[in-house]
């Protein structure tokens, strides 16, 4: 197996993962429901279904759908500190991944600003593409 492009964990350590593929660049997503669930704008990067490896060995992570989601979305959580990790589409063949809970540098940069209609009034604006809904 090859050597992990980016790892990253919850904020307790309980649930880690390695992403052993290439990432997108980071997309910031402004709907409500990540502004809910994060505090703030989410933002994620994406990898191949096949290229993240779990590694939850007290069986933390916890899965939840989005309680007004236009994408049938779900996301992962760890149900020990709360740390918000994953994202994911039933259909889709990737996972998004809280670029919060990678560890060190990336390399990444913003890509885009998605849902940028639901922006909170207080968001700074950073001159990227915005797009009104999701990309």
């Amino acid at each position: 197996m090859s050597a992990p492009t980016a790892t990253g964990r919850c904020l307790c350590g309980a649930v880690r993962y390695e992403l052993r593929g290439e990432l997108r660049g980071i997309l910031v997503c402004h709907c409500v429901e990540c502004r809910r669930y994060h505090g703030t704008s989410g933002a994620y990067t994406s990898v191949a279904r096949e290229a993240l490896a779990l590694q939850d060995p007290e069986g933390l992570l916890r899965w939840f759908p989005g309680p007004q989601s236009v994408t049938n979305g779900e996301r992962g959580f760890c149900s020990r500190c709360g740390s918000s990790l994953l994202w994911r589409e039933p259909e889709s063949s990737t996972y998004s991944v809280a670029a919060g809970t990678l560890d060190g540098a990336t390399g990444l940069r913003i890509e885009q600003h998605i849902w940028d209609e639901q922006r909170a009034d207080w968001e700074l604006d950073d001159g990227l593409p915005r797009v009104a809904r999701g990309s």
